[in-house]
């Protein structure tokens, strides 16, 4: 009898030790994607293969892509209609910081007439309306358009930094995930006039041309909220809301196996007559 009590008490001591299931907080500690954002990572850079493809995303390091995109045309105009989409495709829901800045930092070179207010040059708008255009930035969360910054026109043949920041509205702040995919949108037209001038003529003109650094040379920052990456929000609540109280997997069932365990052994025991 007393062999079987004391079993019947390890059974019980045991099937009460706390049960922790292996799926529990999966989402922190799961591999993330460098491509993905994260709250140490908010930063988006882009990308191309230098011909034709061109793509974003939050790893500062493709291999992928070329360092520096360029296009040339001596005597023609250079289009420039870029959308660096992110790949692979945003898989979090985030909340930017309400009141935050989304900086640009952009390293652009052109070369020929960009501009598109007046007549100098060889780009005249008003008798060739479509033949140039200043350089713009524009940022989309999906089909909505976040900003656009429009960058004047510097001296030719020269490359400049261009930096800017907006701030994000009330409103504006919820990104979710496949619906509102990051994309930034380059735009620009430049002309080129150049000449060689045949056989007997001299040179003239200026030949058109566009570059633009890639990865950490042309990039938007993003004032990502931190609690973006925390479970609650993650799975559709609010930033700053509490988890929702519940016992760990398993409990209540250990609770209850427990309890009926140490039933068996007392009832045992009544029903057990004593030896003397």
């Amino acid at each position: 009898m007393r062999g079987k009590a004391i079993f019947a008490l390890l059974v019980t001591i045991f099937m009460m030790t706390p049960v922790q299931a292996g799926e529990v907080n999966t989402f922190q500690t799961q591999q993330n994607d460098p491509r993905q954002p994260d709250a140490n990572n908010t930063t988006l850079y882009t990308y191309s293969d230098g011909i034709n493809n061109f793509w974003s995303h939050f790893s500062d390091n493709d291999t992928d892509s070329v360092d520096t995109f360029t296009e040339e045309d001596d005597n023609g105009v250079i289009t420039i209609k870029h959308r660096f989409t992110m790949t692979p495709v945003l898989d979090k829901r985030l909340s930017m910081t309400i009141g935050g800045e989304i900086r640009g930092n952009f390293n652009v070179y052109y070369n020929g007439d960009s501009d598109s207010t007046d007549n100098a040059g060889p780009c005249q708008p008003s008798q060739t309306p479509n033949d140039c255009d200043w350089l713009n930035v524009t940022m989309y969360k999906g089909q909505t358009k976040v900003f656009q910054h429009t960058e004047t026109p510097w001296p030719a043949d020269q490359w400049k930094n261009i930096q800017f920041s907006f701030f994000v509205e009330e409103g504006n702040e919820t990104w979710d995930a496949n619906n509102d995919n990051p994309i930034i949108e380059i735009t620009m037209k430049i002309k080129g006039d150049y000449q060689d001038g045949g056989f007997f003529g001299f040179p003239s003109g200026t030949p058109g041309a566009y570059g633009i650094e890639l990865g950490e040379g042309s990039s938007v920052q993003l004032p990502i909220d931190p609690a973006s990456f925390d479970e609650v929000f993650q799975d559709g609540g609010n930033i700053g809301d509490a988890p929702a109280s519940e016992d760990a997997p398993g409990f209540s069932l250990v609770v209850a196996s427990a309890a009926i365990a140490m039933a068996a052994f007392i009832n045992q025991r009544r029903d057990t007559p004593e030896q003397e």
